[in-house]
């Protein structure tokens, strides 16, 4: 029976279930038991492979390698290497032991239960770390270890260690193969535990190699005056950076004259960190390790040394700085009309902020005042600046202009979460910004320059199907895939801005795009409308950038040599951010959470973005996370699906929809799962669309 089990699953390259097995065979109903038996044997020799229900002849069926990102429930997700392919969901009992950021292969079932891609971990290739953070546990005196990246999953079972003495309830860090605690962070609302763990659960550099350390500190601001006349000279340029009151690395900075009635120059001046940083040095094999700053509330990890970010590359006011300019000659209509660019000189004349230019476009008197000297320079940008994002909207460049959550302390302790939105400031800089790295990606396009570029692959039909039953269920039309555009999308937020869905409709936009990426080939921006797209603009904090920047000095410098390993670097780069963004993400929801679990019992507000089979979730409107409402908890009725987006009280008649406005009380929080239960206020609760 085993041949002719494999000869039948060799011809299915998407595996067949039990039942196609059971009838492609011919058996007959008393060989059921048989086949069940042989099945599972063939399974567990791993002759053939068994994802859910389905069962796949291995030479036949989709492999593919990815990183492993795990989830509380013990579940988790891969992102394939290739960037075109969508993250595949991996049931808890198909992990195969992966741990977050795991390195691993995966058979693929092209469509699982939820409709999306869902596979089953075949190996581990390369562990990203070879100890499991997690909360220390004793069970009748014997030790176990909760995995904090699977805390719904299984205890692993630990070996008593005498040179650690955790108490119940710390967090541990165990050896994978040791099976034995090797270091103790504390309990997990000691000051700065939260921080030290998150820093190791993502494997986030904190300190650099003394090697690296010594090339920083041999690097000289001194310029030869060979040097010096090979730069372009900016000095006597109005130049400026605008950046957040905090902001710690300068690594832009702006400037405009007027060419004529309707033509712009506009200077684009980035630090030019790729003078200092040679190919395979130890700072530069350090920067690539990193691949990204990360930036926690309080705290910094630089990619670069504070020597070179917070001096030698930064912009800082009233010092001659080493830059690369893009020069962009633009028309009133925003669009650039010719570029150029220089390796250059500038010293800025003033250190800006978002706050201050936007009163400065507000006609505040006293900043008016303060800045007179560079006030016609900011407005001629402001001007420049809506024509650009004119035109980027007509093309159809998605702007969601979500809010980013700010923790506000007092005395050390968190008391709030306040919401920090984009002003015209930050999006003039966004503006221009993004209008230079284009015209640095269509350069180097143009030159048919090997480099790596920025890409966001369209999204995919399947979800954008869900998005349209979705916004269809508000009100709201989006074509059918695959005729939808980013215009769709836009015309989408338009049409949702100012009602009580908004927040629900942008958090359903992003979850249906792809992650952009970092590539060797370029394949469009879909976010942006961009054909082409690359970043030129921050090198101190992205290695991509610097990358460009060397690409775009050799093409400058006649030099045809091509770089090897850019496809690695690209994917490298991409993995190390996503890391990065998880890292950053993963300590604010945890501060968030505990400054909740002191607010049980308080009435809150939310927004109903999700129902699934254990009740409504919603998106509080003052924290940037997210709560369980229970049907059980909603009187003792029983919930049904009535029409998309909506449920009804089969006792009651009760019905709830996506984003409907809701009263909850706070019933219980547990900050280390980031979990929250709520329960309908007795108040009058909710709002309608």
């Amino acid at each position: 029976m085993d041949e002719r089990i494999t000869k039948l699953l060799r011809g299915s390259r998407h595996g067949l279930t039990f039942r196609e097995i059971f009838t492609g065979l011919e058996l007959p109903a008393k060989k059921r038991g048989a086949l069940q038996k042989s099945l599972r044997e063939l399974a567990a020799k791993g002759t053939v492979w068994k994802v859910r229900n389905r069962f796949f002849w291995p030479s036949g069926a989709k492999v593919v390698r990815g990183r492993f990102s795990a989830a509380f429930g013990g579940f988790g997700f891969v992102t394939p290497e290739d960037s075109a392919g969508r993250d595949i969901f991996i049931p808890a009992r198909a992990t195969s032991g992966a741990r977050q950021g795991d390195l691993v292969q995966v058979l693929v079932a092209d469509k699982g239960k939820t409709d999306k891609p869902e596979g089953r971990v075949t190996r581990v290739v390369k562990r990203f770390q070879e100890r499991i953070l997690g909360v220390y546990l004793e069970r009748e005196g014997r030790p176990s270890l909760l995995p904090l990246d699977s805390l719904g999953g299984q205890e692993i079972p630990l070996r008593p260690v005498a040179a650690f003495s955790p108490a119940p309830g710390m967090i541990v860090a165990a050896g994978r193969d040791s099976a034995q605690v090797e270091e103790v962070f504390g309990f997990p609302d000691d000051p700065g535990v939260d921080t030290r763990v998150v820093i190791r659960k993502f494997g986030l550099s904190t300190a650099f190699s003394a090697e690296a350390l010594a090339e920083a500190e041999g690097l000289s601001a001194e310029m030869t005056s060979e040097e010096r006349a090979a730069r372009t000279d900016f000095l006597d340029w109005p130049t400026v950076t605008i950046d957040g009151e905090d902001a710690q690395d300068f690594d832009d900075a702006v400037s405009i004259r007027r060419l004529a009635e309707d033509r712009t120059l506009l200077g684009v001046h980035i630090a030019d960190v790729s003078f200092y940083i040679r190919p395979d040095s130890a700072l530069d094999r350090e920067a690539f390790e990193r691949a990204t700053s990360a930036y926690f509330p309080g705290l910094t990890l630089p990619m670069l040394p504070e020597r070179l970010s917070n001096g030698l590359c930064s912009l800082r006011p009233r010092e001659e700085k080493r830059t690369f300019s893009a020069l962009l000659e633009m028309n009133a209509q925003g669009e650039v009309l010719a570029a150029e660019f220089k390796p250059s000189l500038i010293r800025t004349v003033e250190r800006l902020t978002y706050t201050s230019v936007f009163k400065i476009f507000n006609d505040d008197p006293d900043e008016l005042r303060r800045y007179r000297e560079i006030v016609p320079e900011l407005r001629a940008m402001r001007e420049l600046a809506r024509s650009i994002r004119r035109r980027r909207r007509e093309e159809g460049s998605l702007d969601f202009d979500l809010p980013e959550p700010e923790l506000i302390y007092e005395e050390g302790r968190l008391q709030s979460v306040a919401l920090t939105g984009q002003n015209e400031a930050h999006k003039l800089i966004e503006d221009f910004m993004i209008t230079a790295n284009e015209a640095v990606a269509s350069f180097l396009e143009r030159q048919q320059a090997a480099s790596i570029y920025r890409v966001h692959p369209p999204p995919d039909s399947a979800d954008l199907e869900k998005l349209r039953e979705i916004l269809l269920a508000l009100g709201l039309f989006l074509p059918k895939p695959p005729k939808v555009t980013s215009r769709d999308l836009q015309k989408v937020l338009e049409d949702a801005a100012g009602r009580t869905e908004e927040k629900l409709v942008s958090r359903e936009l992003l979850r249906a795009m792809r992650l952009a990426v970092y590539a060797e080939e370029n394949q469009g921006h879909f976010g942006l409308a961009r054909r082409t797209y690359t970043h030129f603009t921050s090198p101190i904090r992205r290695y991509p950038d610097l990358v460009v920047h060397r690409r775009l000095k050799d093409i400058l410098s006649g030099s045809k040599t091509k770089p090897q390993g850019l496809a690695s670097t690209a994917l490298h780069c991409s993995t190390r951010e996503r890391n990065a963004d998880a890292a950053e993400k993963d300590l604010l929801e945890w501060r968030i959470f505990r400054l909740l679990h002191s607010k049980l019992g308080e009435e809150l507000r939310g927004t109903v973005v999700e129902i699934n089979k254990a009740g409504l979730l919603l998106a509080l409107d003052d924290y940037f996370v997210e709560g369980l409402l229970a049907f059980t908890d909603l009187g003792g009725d029983y919930f049904r699906l009535k029409s998309p987006g909506t449920v009804m009280g089969r006792r009651t008649g009760r019905l709830f929809r996506l984003g409907d406005r809701l009263s909850v009380t706070l019933a219980a929080v547990n900050p280390i799962e980031r979990r929250m239960n709520l329960v309908l206020s007795r108040a009058k609760s909710k709002e309608r669309r």
